[in-house]
């Protein structure tokens, strides 16, 4: 018998999977070329698990469903807003650009979507090894379609095996390291490997052989060197709605899994995957920041500024991986929970621009696409500008407090490794800021390329707009969003 606490857990689970199945109904007999009915019952549906999530996050409750394997917490109800809050963003700026291209004549981008996030949301609730991979699967194998919607285009198609093929041995590394874990501890539930371990009697060989796996699996997840080799050709080759698609919710969805697998479930192993994470950041940030430079592509650009982007993050999980209980712990967590929300939102912008930009028969791939944007429409080169200088960390934009939050995480460890990685972070962000500038450049100071005047929707003009505001509102106060993460942390922490 399955209690009624266990059907609490996973409330939005179901809202999302019936809700896919009607959608997926009310889009065969929608026969308008942009799917109005559709998109606006999913954008209902969006909001109303936005709403739902964040009352459950704002009640603060942990509960655990089905004999442990599930958990609704404060930073999984969070992580599950904010995933459905990006997702909606991403369908209000993609609608136009994938009617101009008959992408959803076959009905399924908006049903598919809604799987991908029902996906994220299993991973970010999961407090079992199946069940959070469970979550992943449906995630990767909604993005493989995704990806490969234009069945007509050669480069959607070829971006949609590279990313098949390189995920199927991601997750066969994840797989492998879960089984090693399972073989070593006898047990599949997180608390339990947790106990398991630090017993000290488990063989300690067999489990750091485990979590090499179990890192190298996540690590492809969000994107970090060296296993990056996908990020660039899918970012490049998909199409521009169905990029930032996979390059916004699913890394929320990402950090969800990694804080329930090494914080939550390895914790006692923090000193192995401590230096793991920290050599992935380094090698992020280098790759990253030095690849982007020579990029002429403004996806592929942006592609590489996402994998330095991770690179940071991972740095914020380092500064906290042995501090755990502590007040150290919960900073430097809660640092890089800040991090990748507010990386998020403004991917969400930049994202957001190009898309409006292109037009039926022109991508808007290129850097010099964007010359001249400020004669054009000065609001939305305004737009773009603040997502940039975020991104480039410039006060007083969220993107620097973000990472000044993981930098003092680093150096309030005392330690001098982490004040060396402190230091090398600041350089390479001063060398990443070059590419994000030359954008600015172009949209202010280059003639433009086309005299056509930018025209967008009210709902594209208009969230556009807040989306700029918030980059620029929550780097003036970040205090509530930080407050938020910190909180959020030391609720999960203290399960």
């Amino acid at each position: 018998m399955i209690d009624k606490l266990s059907w609490v857990t996973i409330y939005p689970e179901i809202v999302l999977l019936v809700m896919a199945c009607i959608i997926a109904l009310v889009d065969l007999s929608d026969t308008s070329p942009r799917r109005t009915r559709t998109y606006i019952l999913t954008l209902l549906t969006l909001a109303a698990v936005a709403v739902l999530t964040g009352l459950a996050a704002v009640g603060g409750k942990t509960s655990y469903g089905f004999g442990g394997m599930v958990v609704s917490d404060t930073m999984g109800n969070w992580l599950k807003c904010f995933a459905s809050l990006a997702l909606m963003v991403t369908l209000v700026y993609g609608r136009p650009y994938a009617a101009d291209r008959e992408m959803l004549r076959g009905g399924e981008m908006f049903t598919i979507s809604m799987l991908a996030l029902l996906g994220m949301f299993v991973m970010i609730g999961g407090s079992n090894f199946l069940l959070i991979y469970l979550g992943l699967e449906l995630l990767t194998l909604s993005s493989y379609a995704l990806v490969a919607l234009r069945r007509d285009n050669a480069v959607a198609s070829e971006a949609a095996m590279k990313y098949f093929v390189l995920g199927a041995m991601a997750s066969g590394f994840l797989l492998y390291g879960l089984s090693m874990m399972y073989g070593a501890t006898g047990s599949l539930d997180l608390n339990e490997v947790f106990k398991a371990i630090s017993t000290g009697k488990v063989n300690h060989q067999v489990l750091v052989f485990g979590l090499v796996f179990i890192v190298a699996g996540l690590a492809f997840k969000v994107g970090a060197a060296p296993f990056h080799m996908w990020v660039p050709d899918v970012y490049q080759g998909a199409p521009t709605a169905i990029t930032l698609l996979i390059g916004a919710a699913p890394e929320l969805a990402a950090f969800g899994i990694i804080i329930r697998l090494l914080v939550d479930g390895l914790q006692p192993l923090a000193i192995d995957w401590q230096q793991m994470l920290a050599v992935l950041a380094v090698a992020s940030l280098v790759i990253g920041n030095l690849a982007a430079i020579a990029q002429s592509n403004l996806k592929r650009m942006l592609a590489y500024s996402t994998i330095a982007q991770m690179g940071f993050m991972l740095l914020g999980l380092v500064a906290g991986s042995d501090l755990q209980g502590t007040q150290n712990a919960q900073a430097a967590y809660s640092a890089a929970m800040f991090y990748v929300v507010t990386y998020v939102l403004t991917t969400l912008a930049s994202f957001g621009i190009i898309l409006l930009l292109a037009r039926e028969g022109f991508e808007s791939e290129e850097i010099t696409d964007l010359a001249g944007l400020n004669q054009r429409s000065p609001l939305y080169a305004g737009v773009m500008a603040i997502a940039m200088f975020s991104l480039a960390g410039l006060p007083p934009l969220v993107g620097f407090y973000a990472k000044l939050a993981v930098l003092q995480a680093l150096i309030a460890s005392g330690a001098a490794i982490y004040i060396g990685l402190a230091v090398f972070a600041v350089i390479t962000s001063l060398i990443g800021a070059f590419y994000y500038l030359r954008v600015v450049k172009v949209m202010y100071f280059d003639a433009p390329v086309t005299a056509t005047t930018v025209s967008a929707s009210f709902d594209v003009r208009t969230v556009l707009t807040i989306n700029g505001a918030l980059i620029l509102i929550l780097g003036v106060l970040p205090g509530g969003l930080m407050t938020l993460c910190y909180d959020a942390i030391a609720a999960t922490l203290a399960h």
